[in-house]
């Protein structure tokens, strides 16, 4: 059993900058593809960006491309997701989420396709 536990969230003027953490206990992720994913009240959750668990392949929503980065540190067991260049519209709750796989080049984008989730952490974004 994996968990997963989200940090770094907070309030930030728009173009600012966070780096949200996803700490990962119980087990090694080593081998999970992991995800970030972001909810608004009363919207459905969106996805974010993902990462292979090689880290070789990741994958961004068009909203976040070129201002969001996504990182592992496997030996850390930490999965990381860089935020620049902020919007009001990326405020939210940000989870990431983990699904063990053997290929290390699989990523997903599907919310329904991982196993495992954190608790969110709160992004604001003021204008």
């Amino acid at each position: 059993q994996v968990q997963l536990v989200e940090s770094g969230g907070g309030l930030v003027q728009a173009g600012g900058s966070l780096r949200l953490s996803c700490a990962a206990s119980g087990r090694t992720i080593s081998d999970y593809a992991m995800g970030w994913f972001r909810q608004v009240p009363g919207k459905e959750q969106e996805f974010v960006a993902a990462i292979s668990w090689s880290g070789t392949i990741t994958h961004y929503a068009d909203s976040v491309k070129g201002r969001f980065a996504i990182s592992r540190d496997n030996a850390k067991n930490t999965v990381y997701l860089q935020m620049d260049s902020l919007k009001p519209e990326d405020t939210g709750v940000y989870y990431c989420a983990g699904k063990g796989i053997f290929n290390s080049r699989t990523i997903y984008t599907a919310a329904r396709s991982y196993d495992y989730w954190g608790q969110g952490t709160q992004v604001t974004v003021s204008s």
